[in-house]
C-alpha cells in the first residue's frame, strides 16, 4: 500500500456565525490552508470574498491582518516603513525618548511585516490585488513563498514567526500575471443564487417572516435585472434594505407584492442606478 494511500489533508474551517459557504469553497478554503498556499478569490463585489478571511479569522479564533491595495502602493509599503522624518526632527529638536542613532527604533512594519512578526498565527487578508501592477503582485509573492524579507536600512531580515493564512481578492478589473495565478489556489464565488441567498437572509435575520423574505429576495433580484446599472445591488444591500424594512413599522409585505420598492436608495449607491431604477420600477411586475 506503499505510495497509493490517500493523503489525508485536515479540515479546519467549516463555516462561522454569519457566513453561508458551500462545500466546493469550504473545500477550496481547507485544502489552501493544508498546503499553505494563497488563495485567490475572484467574484463580482458583494460576493463575500472580503468577508470570507473575516469568517476564517473567526471561526479558528485568529487575529486578522488586512491590506487593502492602492494603485500607487510599492511592496515596501506593505513590508515596512521607515520613519525618517520623525527620525530627523527627534535628532534636530532633541525632546524624544528614542535613541536616534538606532534607525530601528524608527521602523515600523507594514501589514505583511505584522503577519510576520506576529507571536501567533494569524489571517492575512490582501483585497483588491488587482489594483497593484504586475511587479508588485510578483514580488509580493516572492515574499510569501519565502516568509521573509530584508530591511535594507538596518542590514536585518524578517523572518516569519508563523505562515499566515492567505487570503487574496481580486475583482477582476484587470488581468493577473500567470506566475502570479501559478502560485495561488483559485476560486470564483459566483453570486448568490435565490436558495443560497435565502440561506445568507436567514442567517442574519434568524426570525424573519417567511413572506417579507421570499417577496424582499424576489424584488431584489428584479432590481439586479434592470438593463444599464452600473453598480447592482449585492448582498451588503440586501441585507441593509431587509433591516431597514423590518425597522419601519409602517411597512406592508404587501407594498412589495404590488410592485413598491421603500428605500431605493439603500439598494442602489449612484446616482444614475438610483435614477434609472426609480424610472422603471413602476413598470415592473413583482
Amino acid at each position: 500500500m506503499f505510495g497509493k494511500e490517500k493523503e489525508k489533508i485536515p479540515t479546519y474551517f467549516h463555516g462561522a456565525s454569519k457566513y453561508v459557504l458551500d462545500d466546493e469553497l469550504k473545500k477550496i478554503v481547507n485544502i489552501s490552508i493544508a498546503l499553505e498556499m494563497p488563495l485567490l478569490l475572484k467574484g463580482e463585489p458583494g460576493t463575500g470574498k472580503t468577508m470570507l478571511a473575516h469568517a476564517i479569522a473567526e471561526a479558528l479564533n485568529m487575529p486578522l491582518i488586512i491590506l487593502n491595495v492602492k494603485s500607487s502602493m510599492k511592496l515596501i509599503d506593505a513590508l515596512y516603513q521607515y520613519d525618517t522624518l520623525t527620525r530627523l526632527n527627534d535628532a534636530r529638536f532633541g525632546d524624544s525618548k528614542r535613541d536616534v542613532s538606532n534607525i530601528e527604533e524608527y521602523i515600523r512594519m507594514g501589514k505583511i511585516g505584522q503577519a510576520f512578526v506576529s507571536p501567533i498565527k494569524v489571517v492575512l487578508l490582501i483585497d483588491e490585488i488587482d489594483k497593484a501592477d504586475t511587479d508588485f503582485q510578483d514580488d509580493m509573492l516572492d515574499i510569501l513563498d519565502q516568509m521573509q524579507f530584508d530591511i535594507i536600512e538596518i542590514d536585518k531580515t524578517i523572518k516569519a514567526k508563523h505562515r499566515p493564512i492567505v487570503i487574496i481578492t481580486s475583482n477582476a478589473k484587470k488581468d493577473l500575471s500567470d506566475p502570479f495565478l501559478g502560485r495561488c489556489n483559485f476560486h470564483h464565488i459566483a453570486f448568490p443564487d435565490y436558495e443560497m441567498m435565502k440561506k445568507i437572509v436567514s442567517v442574519h435575520f434568524p426570525d424573519i417572516n417567511r413572506e417579507l423574505m421570499e417577496n424582499a429576495i424576489k424584488t431584489f433580484y428584479r432590481l439586479r435585472e434592470i438593463k444599464g446599472v452600473e453598480k447592482k445591488p449585492a448582498t451588503r444591500e440586501l441585507i441593509n434594505w431587509i433591516r431597514a424594512l423590518r425597522a419601519d413599522p409602517d411597512f406592508q409585505v404587501k407594498d412589495l407584492i404590488k410592485g413598491e420598492v421603500p428605500y431605493l436608495g439603500v439598494l442602489f449607491k449612484k446616482s444614475n442606478d438610483y435614477n434609472l431604477a426609480r424610472s422603471v420600477i413602476g413598470r415592473m411586475r413583482i
